[in-house]
């Protein structure tokens, strides 16, 4: 592995994607006049990804401040973030079919359960094995891995996300049981 002295650029590379091809037909000057623009751009480039990022930086602390003058609390805002991933991942269509089916499954097993227990489990492993039962999982394990993101990096305590999580479970719980109370009640 060499290392360039001061002064010297780097070999130029000549892959196809490289912008080799657009010096092809100049001159050695007007090549080295090319580079010369292109660098110069490239520099007026990161210099501006670099503002941008410290004017996104000071915002983001101005954000903060903001929040906690108002009072809000890391532990509102990771319940507001876990809160907002559970209606997502209830409100979507992979979870409603499976849903649907684990209902069905449970109301056709209440029925049969006699001698069927095998079948049942049979029926249960087909459901976990599904399509759709993947998908759901998937989803379910993103937003997992987003509120432990979220968690990890504005606290280091994992407990908070473990009190986060067993209390929006109990909150999804309840919502169920409201919710099939109130559909028992209109039939």
């Amino acid at each position: 592995m060499s290392t360039l002295t001061v002064g010297e650029e780097p070999p130029v590379i000549m892959s196809p994607d490289s912008g080799i091809n657009e010096l092809q037909g100049l001159s050695l000057e007007e090549q080295e006049k090319q580079r010369e623009e292109w660098q110069q751009e490239l520099n007026k480039v990161e210099e501006e990804i670099k503002t941008l990022r410290e004017v996104l930086g000071s915002k983001v602390k101005a954000s903060q401040e903001l929040r906690h003058k108002l009072g809000y609390t890391v532990w509102q805002e990771i319940s507001e973030d876990v809160s907002q991933s559970l209606r997502n991942v209830k409100e979507s269509n992979v979870y409603q079919k499976t849903e649907s089916v684990v209902k069905t499954t449970a109301e056709k097993a209440t029925t049969i359960f006699g001698g069927f227990g095998s079948g049942l489990t049979t029926k249960l492993g087909q459901i976990k094995n599904s399509e759709s039962f993947r998908s759901f999982e998937e989803k379910v394990g993103s937003a997992l891995e987003n509120v432990k993101t979220k968690v990890a990096s504005r606290s280091n305590s994992m407990q908070n996300f473990d009190e986060i999580l067993e209390e929006e479970t109990r909150l999804a719980n309840e919502e169920k049981r409201s919710r099939e109370e109130r559909e028992a009640a209109t039939k």
